[in-house]
């Protein structure tokens, strides 16, 4: 008989479980259920559809579910809400069109996802507070910020930052808040972010940082004003942006065991503690390659990975492990493209290494090389060991993703100070200086010894 395979949620994870699984086994039958109209889609480009740099929600799919089904044989089953799982009979119930359908299951994989974390302030009940989730759902969010001519973006993380250029690229007012005294305060230093802030400020966001969002108040059930800690602030509209956080609240129903991170806890063959189920992406918890300790990381390319290897070992027992993760990131604030990888400076600490950092500023190309931009790179070592636990990097050219992506596959085989300086990167004046800004930075990290 066919092996059953059922997967819940068709993000990242979840389309990538479903095709792995049907690839490795022709004969499995893959079905994949989603409570949206969408499969195979993208968040991360909601803000950028907001700020009509995409002009169709669609386009933020990779395949349509007619697509999928037809191009991987797969059961595709959208508009169709998981609501329990019965774990003694292996039988999934979904609510469809009214009625409620029964998918019984060799091996479950539950790809749920995150869900937007929402401050428990008086007020946040409001209209007009709005929050970023799914694709489907980005037509009505570009609706209400284009009536709007004040917005108020709570949170300085990625989604904070890229929602406050689209909003701006709109002509609107944009009041940033971020309770941490910097943006991106879990990725990056004070001394890295202070040259995002320059850029932000120089681009008309105004900047509230270190000030704590303590409520809402509205007019006729809508917002009207964000109260801090500092003062009130009069506004048509407020995009949280403080994060996500796992959806496992199907995941629970089944009794599964959350982890440390309170994300559904998985070993490296993506098993949860119930036998048959699985878990991927942003509803699963993962770990540090540099420490090894249990962390919580909603990206999609790990998300892609992890459902790879749910999909694969769904099919093939344990047939694949994921190793982990480095939290490697990289985004575009206005004119800057800001990434990082590994642990910050003050993460480093907190986890008991010994860290020096040092900053260099270079130029992309050769000096006397036209169009180069300068580049500002971070790079963080454990003093004892020499090992590198972490870069960042901030500049005006789409090459600050390559320095990161080469510092990440350094950094995640264990490279030391000396691995990143003898590391033979290439040289040719309109693409890099000779003395590569990664390179150069280790340089001055090893404080005389090259």
């Amino acid at each position: 008989m066919a092996k059953r395979v059922v997967i819940v949620g068709a993000g990242a994870a979840g389309a990538s479980a479903a095709a792995r699984a049907r690839r490795l086994d022709p004969e499995a039958e893959v079905t994949l259920i989603d409570k949206g109209p969408f499969i195979s889609h993208a968040p991360c480009g909601i803000p950028y559809f907001i700020g009509g740099v995409v002009k169709e929600a669609q386009e933020l799919a990779i395949y349509s579910p007619e697509e999928f089904a037809r191009e991987r044989r797969i059961n595709v089953k959208v508009n169709a809400e998981a609501f329990d799982i019965d774990v003694k009979n292996q039988v999934l119930l979904v609510r469809e069109g009214g009625v409620v359908v029964k998918y019984p299951w060799d091996v479950l994989v539950i790809a749920t996802g995150a869900k937007p974390i929402t401050l428990p302030v008086e007020g946040s009940e409001l209209g007009g507070i709005l929050t970023l989730r799914l694709p489907h759902e980005a037509p009505r969010l570009r609706e209400e910020v284009e009536r709007a001519s004040t917005v108020a973006v709570v949170g300085g993380g990625y989604i904070g930052l890229e929602v406050a250029e689209a909003l701006r690229s709109l002509g609107k007012r944009v009041l940033l808040f971020e309770m941490m005294p910097h943006v991106l305060p879990t990725t990056f230093d004070e001394d890295m972010a202070k040259l995002i802030h320059d850029e932000l400020t120089r681009n008309g966001v105004e900047l509230h940082l270190g000030e704590k969002v303590i409520g809402f108040r509205g007019v006729n059930g809508h917002v009207n004003k964000v109260i801090t800690e500092r003062g009130e602030y009069i506004v048509d509209k407020v995009i949280m942006g403080v994060g996500v956080r796992p959806d496992t609240e199907l995941a629970e129903r089944a009794g599964v065991k959350l982890g440390e991170t309170r994300a559904v806890w998985v070993n490296e063959y993506m098993e949860t503690s119930v036998p048959n189920i699985y878990a991927a992406g942003d509803v699963a918890e993962t770990w540090s390659l540099i420490t090894g300790r249990r962390i919580y990381v909603a990206l999609a390319p790990p998300a892609n990975k992890m459902g790879q290897v749910a999909g694969a070992n769904a099919v093939k027992g344990r047939f694949l492990k994921f190793p982990g993760v480095l939290g490697t990131a990289v985004t575009k604030v206005f004119n800057l493209y800001v990434a990082r990888t590994g642990l910050t400076e003050r993460q480093a600490r907190d986890w008991g290494f010994k860290p020096v950092s040092a900053t260099i500023k270079a130029r992309t190309t050769a000096h006397y090389y036209p169009g180069g931009v300068q580049v500002n790179v971070k790079m963080i070592a454990d003093e004892p060991s020499g090992r590198v636990l972490g870069v960042q990097v901030v500049g005006a050219d789409k090459i600050t993703a390559g320095y990161i992506d080469t510092a990440a596959a350094l950094i995640g085989k264990g490279a030391t100070i000396d691995d990143f300086f003898f590391s033979d990167l290439s040289y040719a004046p309109p693409t890099a200086p000779v003395w590569h800004p990664l390179i150069t930075a280790a340089r001055v990290l090893s404080k005389g010894r090259y």
